[in-house]
């Protein structure tokens, strides 16, 4: 009788274990913050041992930087989505709302992370001024080029003021996704709730920017007058 070769551990149990520390961390930490949770407890609602935790992530901080990031793609990437050559006003506007509210669609791991970035704001560890340097920024400035480019301007604090109003639209429907569900909770029901919204916003930003484009042309005129 052949006997059968000892059993290894494939790619995907490793995989899983690291997935089932990251949702029990996320979980922790947006209920607790990064100072009261413990490796330890951690471990437990992972059904993981502690020692898996620094195999996988190195420290408690590590943990908590990948829970916050993992799911981020480079900022080259998403600036990607919105900054094609030929794209029109509406492509780009379209892209860049899509990659911006992506993390939604993720269901219960967007809600985690969200509540995470808030208690960042509340409790900073450092986290977020770095995705503000190497993720925010990147985008910010890349949005400002394309804008003025398409307006055919300069970028100047007006290009800066409009990204501003345009990015707001999409962070206030990510920070207060609860607000819009208890106050019209049929805005966030349909399957396809989040793709209607990115339709709705591609309408508000356009006119934003179709309205400045025609006060910048208005200040030209005049100046030339």
């Amino acid at each position: 009788m052949t006997e059968k070769p000892p059993h290894r551990k494939t790619r995907s149990d490793g995989e899983q274990s690291r997935e089932r520390l990251l949702l029990a961390a996320m979980q922790l930490f947006a209920t607790q913050g990064f100072v009261r949770t413990s490796t330890r407890e951690i471990a437990l609602a992972a059904g993981a041992n502690v020692a898996a935790i620094s195999y996988y992530f190195g420290d408690k901080a590590g943990l908590y930087r990948a829970a916050l990031t993992d799911f981020m793609p480079p900022p080259e990437v998403n600036i990607a989505v919105f900054d094609q050559p030929g794209f029109t006003l509406r492509q780009m506007l379209e892209g860049y709302y899509m990659q911006m509210l992506a993390p939604m669609m993720e269901g219960e791991s967007a809600e985690l992370r969200l509540r995470m970035w808030l208690r960042e704001l509340l409790e900073p560890t450092g986290i977020w001024q770095n995705e503000i340097d190497n993720g925010i920024r990147p985008e910010f400035e890349a949005l400002a080029v394309v804008l003025a480019r398409h307006m055919q301007v300069p970028v100047d604090d007006e290009i800066h003021r409009l990204v501003h109003a345009i990015a707001a639209l999409g962070a206030h429907l990510m920070i207060s996704r609860d607000i819009v569900a208890a106050v019209t909770p049929q805005l966030l029901a349909q399957p396809d709730a989040l793709q209607q919204w990115i339709v709705r916003l591609v309408d508000y930003a356009e006119a934003i920017v179709n309205a400045e484009q025609i006060k910048q042309i208005k200040m030209k005129t005049k100046g030339a007058a």
